[in-house]
């Protein structure tokens, strides 16, 4: 049989040459390839294992021959009605190419289905790569799966320089069923200025090496569109490229707008590694297939948790540690930064993370930079970023900051460390590779310099830097150094974003009379320093200080961020402090940060034009006349300590009397430290405008939610430590009509309905230490897209469990273990 299919596909390339068309060099091709195809099937046919897949085989022959009398007499058709149109002898050679490769792979095909387990298991055991191996199957399963159609499909590695994304990509390419799959796979290594032309060159000399010596008149596109017509190919990029027809295209990249494509795609964001993933990895280069001595598995551990993750790192510091000896001692120096290792190796690692960093536009490079003014693995207040960003100058506007540090984490430079409400950002961080990186270009750039040792504060540059970072308060403390310090004339801003430091050290700001920003919230005032008041420049200003603010604060005219913090807050017997009543002099403030300090009533006519964030206000302040004159405010928190003698919180509670005139008001916390949950007044009216809304121990019954449950434009919903309470809350119809995310923690209900047509657009539900709840409204389950469950009763628990096609997250502590489904 085999031969008799062999000699019909034989005699209908024959027939070929009745065309005037068809060169003798295309024939010549054709008859060289049947005589290797006729040498294969000869020798399996006296192979009765074979005989299964050869019967398959023959079948893919006939099919051959068929496609090629369609080809044929699809042509002459064509060629009557267009006037004996032409068959371009290189068309016709990649049609043979197609169909004699079909029969080929035909046998492949059937071949590698008979030992694809046993292929799969040997790729399995020579992989060293730790932690893909997940993502490596999916990958496969999809390319090999999907029927590819006239759509590209476009499979795109995203992730920071250094988290193996080629690493994972030449995984996939060499895997034997992606092999077996695509008739040609290309992988083409990009640098930052390529050209969508020389990509396609590249790709077309790899498929055919052959197609730089012709010169037929047909364009790159022609050729490479012709070769798709016939055939599946594998590309592997590191960005984006204009690929067309039916191809699987897999692209490594750091950048999400590259990414994303306009027809099919898939975004695999590639993880950092856990703490055992590093550890295996580290163990593995440094040992290889030897044991790790178990005296240093401790240190080794620790080595491996300093790495954040990132292989990269993970990788040039096993390089640097086999070299080492290979002793306790030794490894625990390296685990404690008492050696060179970890700085040898972001030395060697700033090759490949720089051009990351380079690729930045100007204003992007700056607030990068920035980030290193933290202390290496410091994770940042989303808040604060922006305003010091804004406070620099880098930036004019919120808007365009939080743009900004958007566009740094798409870029996979920065990091999301915990996420808000709405998939927004809480906190940051810069990976620690990037930190050394981060610190070198500003020093050499003369941007900032950071002190964390006393050495630091003696280099020959340290006059000419803008800005200093203080990573280590005790510098103060030092004489010579402060002196130094105190004596650059230029600086710009200084920055005391290590550690807290809860004793007194002086800061000496005689001579910074440009100082546009000071942040010493990490450091404990005594007594307020006088010296800043001479500091007119100034437009942020942070620091401890439990006492009153001098009423020369608002000599300070350029001020607009002020953060107040108190050193172990503690509920003082008297009166809490107040601000000065200057303080409604100064109309450049914009965000003022006072916990548990009273804001004193203005004169008349007095306001704050700019305010449009009041944190940790004083319930004592919350008065009709100071709300009336903050009339732009936007976030308000406010701080409540009860007195353990009070028997009501009729007073407490009377801060929210007056919200309603907030009428640009649009996020709104409030906290009861310590609450004692007695008697609660009957609930104010919230602004209309109000969008996200958070209470912690206030105590209300949930008849009070009437209340909330109609403001039109409520998107978030938080309620902590009782905010209301009692066994059961019934929602009426049609309530919370643009809520999407709410949360509910530390509660003593158990029965929670709602009628038709509430939460219609509620996306995510969050709920926590809720040991009583027994009933969640049945339809929520089928309709939003995440659910947190986190220390419920085993009911609710249960139902999380079961819950398909939504995102489900259960955490409990008596299993102690993370369900994601």
């Amino acid at each position: 049989m085999g031969y008799a299919a062999r000699i019909s596909l034989k005699q209908t390339i024959e027939r070929l040459s009745d065309s005037p068309h068809t060169s003798l060099e295309t024939l010549k091709f054709a008859y060289d390839e049947l005589t290797s195809l006729r040498d294969l099937l000869e020798k399996r046919e006296f192979e009765s294992s074979s005989s299964g897949w050869l019967k398959t085989l023959v079948k893919k022959i006939t099919d051959a021959e068929f496609e090629l009398k369609y080809l044929r007499a699809g042509r002459r058709n064509a060629a009557a009605a267009a006037a004996a149109e032409e068959i371009p002898s290189y068309e016709l050679r990649l049609v043979i190419i197609h169909l004699i490769e079909k029969v080929k792979r035909g046998y492949a095909d059937e071949e590698s289905k008979h030992h694809h387990h046993a292929a799969a298991a040997a790729a399995s055991k020579k992989s060293t790569v730790v932690g893909l191996s997940g993502q490596i199957s999916r990958i496969v399963d999809m390319l090999t799966d999907r029927k590819l159609s006239e759509s590209t499909l476009f499979v795109s590695l995203l992730g920071m320089a250094g988290i193996g994304k080629t690493t994972l990509a030449n995984e996939i390419y060499q895997h034997p069923v992606i092999s077996n799959r695509f008739h040609r796979r290309v992988w083409v290594n990009l640098g930052p200025n390529y050209r969508s032309e020389d990509i396609l060159r590249e790709i077309l000399a790899q498929i055919d090496p052959e197609i730089k010596e012709r010169d037929d008149g047909i364009s790159i596109n022609e050729h490479f569109s012709n070769f798709l017509l016939f055939n599946r190919c594998l590309i592997v990029l590191d960005a984006l490229a204009t690929i067309k027809n039916a191809s699987a295209v897999l692209v490594t990249t750091t950048l999400e707008q590259v990414a994303v494509f306009p027809t099919s795609y898939k975004v695999y964001q590639m993880r950092l590694l856990d703490d055992e993933e590093s550890w295996l990895l580290l163990r593995n280069k440094v040992f290889d297939e030897m044991p790790c001595p178990p005296e240093l598995v401790k240190p080794g551990k620790k080595i491996a948790e300093i790495c954040e993750g990132l292989p990269l790192t993970i990788v040039t510091v096993a390089d640097l540690l086999s070299k080492l000896e290979r002793s306790p001692d030794c490894w625990k120096k390296v685990a404690a930064k008492e050696n060179s290792v970890f700085i040898d190796a972001y030395d060697k690692m700033s090759v490949v993370l720089f051009p990351s960093y380079e690729c930045l536009s100007e204003h992007l490079k700056q607030v990068f930079l920035y980030m290193g003014v933290f202390p290496q693995r410091c994770e940042i207040k989303y808040s604060n970023l922006i305003n010091m960003w804004i406070a620099e100058g880098f930036l004019e506007n919120y808007q365009l900051a939080a743009q900004c540090l958007s566009d740094l984490i798409s870029r996979s430079l920065v990091m999301v460390r915990q996420q808000s409400t709405g998939n927004g950002i809480k906190t940051c961080s810069l990976h620690s590779a990037f930190w050394p990186l981060c610190v070198k270009e500003a020093r050499s750039n003369k941007f900032f310099h950071v002190l964390t040792k006393y050495a630091d504060g003696l280099t020959e540059d340290i006059k000419s830097q803008p800005r200093l970072c203080i990573h280590n308060n005790i510098l103060f403390g030092i004489e010579d150094l402060n002196n130094i310090m105190a004596s650059i004339l230029n600086v710009s801003s200084v920055l005391c974003t290590g550690p807290y430091h809860q004793y007194p050290v002086p800061v000496c700001l005689d001579h910074s009379r440009l100082l546009r920003m000071l942040d010493a919230l990490t450091i404990r005032f005594y007594l307020f320093p006088i010296e800043v008041i001479k500091l007119i420049e100034l437009r942020y200003l942070a620091l401890t200080y439990n006492g009153n603010l001098p009423s020369s604060i608002s000599q300070l005219s350029s001020l607009e961020c002020l953060i107040v913090g108190r050193h172990l807050v503690i509920r003082p017997a008297g009166r809490p402090p107040c601000l000065p009543l200057e303080i409604w002099d100064m109309k450049k403030l914009k965000h003022l940060r006072i916990m548990g300090t009273e804001i004193p009533d203005p004169c008349e006519g007095s306001f704050l034009p700019n305010l449009s964030t009041l944190s940790d206000m004083n319930t004592r302040s919350c008065t009709r006349s100071v709300l009336e004159s903050i009339p732009n405010l936007k976030k308000l928190g406010i701080r409540i300590e009860i007195s353990p003698d009070v028997t009501t919180y009729q007073e407490p509670l009377s801060c929210f009397d007056h919200i309603s005139h907030l009428e640009k008001l649009e996020s709104l916390k409030c906290v009861i430290v310590n609450p004692i949950l007695k008697n609660p007044p009957p609930l104010s009216i919230f602004p209309s405008g109000l969008k996200k809304l958070s209470l912690s121990g206030l105590g209300y019954p949930w008849e009070e939610m009437s209340k909330i449950d109609l403001l039109p434009n409520l998107e978030v919903l938080k309620l902590r430590c009782c905010a209301f309470r009692g066994p059961r809350w019934e929602v009426e119809t049609k309530r919370f009509l643009r809520l999407e995310f709410i949360l509910i923690e530390d509660s003593d209900l158990v029965h929670w309905t709602a009628g038709r047509g509430s939460f219609p657009f509620l996306d995510c539900l969050s709920i926590k230490h809720c040991y009583k709840l027994q009933e969640i409204p049945r339809r929520l389950g089928f309709e939003l897209g995440k659910i947190q469950v986190v220390d419920c009763s085993p009911s609710i628990v249960n139902w999380a469990k079961n819950l398909t096609k939504i995102d489900v997250l259960v955490h409990s502590s008596w299993d102690d273990r993370d369900l994601k489904k």
